[in-house]
C-alpha cells in the first residue's frame, strides 16, 4: 500500500499541532480545532488526551514543544515512482501538470501493462495537438468562468456552432472519451471533445446568465451483500453519484443511486463487475438490459 489514509491523517494532525507549538501559537482551544479539522472524529478525544498527559513527549502541558523544526514528510522513492506513472498517463498530461521534480524517476508501471475489458476501442486521441489545445481552452473557461463558442460535428455529421457556458468535463470509462457538459439559455449540451472542431474563449459570464442543467435522471436501486469488501468497493466505484444507503441486515444493504439516463449502459457495466454480490432491484429498463447482457454472455459460452 503506497499511501495510508489512516496514518497520513493522524500524522498530519499531530504535525500541525507541533508546527503551531514551534511558532508559539498553540492553545488548548487551537489544539481541538486542528484535531477536528485534520483527523478522524474519535481523535478529538484520543489525541488531546495523549498530548495533555505528555504520553508522546511531543508537546508539554503548557502547549510548548522541545522540537525546534516543523515536521515534514518527504516523499519516498516508491511514491515518486507511482506519481511518475500517473503523470505519464496521456489523460493526465492534458492538464499540463508540471512534473519537473520527477525528472529521472523511473515509473512504477506503464499503461501497456493493463488490459481493459468492456471498453470501446475508439477512444479519444489524447496526444493529438489540436485535441490538447481544445481541452486546455475548455479547462481555462471552466476555471475562469468564461463563455465559449464551440463548433462541433454531431453523430449524424451535422455541423453546429453554439455559444455556451461550460460547467464541467466528464470522463467516460466505457467510451474512453472526455465530454463537455455545458448550457445556454435554451438547452443543456453534452458534447464529446473529439467532435469539437474549434473552440473560442469569449467574455466572462455574469452569475445570472448561468443556468441549471436540464437532464433526464434515473434512480438505480441495488441490493448488496457485503462480502469481500463489496460495500466499500461499490461506494468507491460510484462515489461521484448522489446516493442513499439503508442497512437491511448484518451484511445486506439497499443502495439508491441517482444517475444521468444517458449513462445507463455505463452504469450497468460497472454494476456487472460486482457479480452476484449486487442485485438490481429497479428500474425495470436496466433489469431488462442486464438480462439481455447475461443471456448474450451465456450464448457465447462465457458461463
Amino acid at each position: 500500500m503506497l499511501f495510508s489514509e489512516i496514518y497520513g491523517s493522524y500524522y498530519n494532525a499531530v504535525s500541525k499541532l507541533i508546527a503551531c507549538a514551534v511558532d508559539g501559537d498553540l492553545t488548548e482551544e487551537k489544539m481541538y480545532e486542528i484535531v477536528d479539522k485534520y483527523a478522524f472524529a474519535e481523535s478529538v478525544v484520543s489525541i488531546p488526551t495523549a498530548i495533555k498527559s505528555c504520553e508522546w513527549n511531543l508537546i508539554t502541558e503548557d502547549m510548548k514543544t522541545p522540537i525546534k523544526n516543523k515536521p515534514s514528510m518527504p516523499i519516498t522513492l516508491l511514491e515518486k515512482r507511482w506519481l511518475k506513472s500517473l503523470l505519464d498517463d496521456p489523460r493526465v498530461k492534458l492538464f499540463d501538470i508540471n512534473a519537473n521534480a520527477l525528472i529521472g524517476i523511473e515509473p512504477l508501471y506503464s499503461s501497456d501493462m493493463f488490459d481493459y475489458y468492456d471498453r470501446f476501442a475508439d477512444g479519444d486521441d489524447y496526444e493529438n495537438p489540436e485535441y490538447i489545445k481544445i481541452f486546455r481552452l475548455i479547462l481555462t473557461a471552466i476555471r475562469k468562468k468564461h463563455k465559449l463558442l464551440i463548433r462541433f460535428t454531431s453523430h449524424k455529421d451535422f455541423q453546429y456552432s453554439i455559444k455556451v457556458i461550460p460547467h464541467r468535463l466528464e470522463y467516460s470509462e466505457k467510451d474512453d472519451k472526455f465530454r463537455l457538459i455545458c448550457v445556454n439559455s435554451h438547452h443543456t449540451y453534452t458534447v464529446n471533445l473529439s467532435r469539437i472542431t474549434s473552440c473560442k474563449l469569449l467574455e466572462k459570464y455574469k452569475p445570472f446568465e448561468d443556468k441549471k442543467e436540464r437532464c433526464a435522471t434515473g434512480k438505480l436501486v441495488l441490493e448488496l451483500t457485503d462480502e469481500k469488501n463489496a460495500l466499500e468497493r461499490v461506494m468507491h466505484e460510484f462515489s461521484y453519484l448522489k446516493k442513499g444507503t439503508e442497512r437491511l441486515s448484518d451484511n445486506k444493504y439497499r443502495i439508491s443511486l441517482e444517475y444521468d439516463k444517458g449513462d445507463g449502459t455505463e452504469i450497468l457495466i460497472r454494476v456487472l463487475s460486482f457479480g452476484t454480490r449486487v442485485k438490481v432491484i429497479s428500474p425495470q429498463s436496466l433489469i431488462n438490459e442486464l438480462k439481455n447482457r447475461i443471456n448474450k454472455q451465456k450464448s457465447c459460452g462465457l458461463f
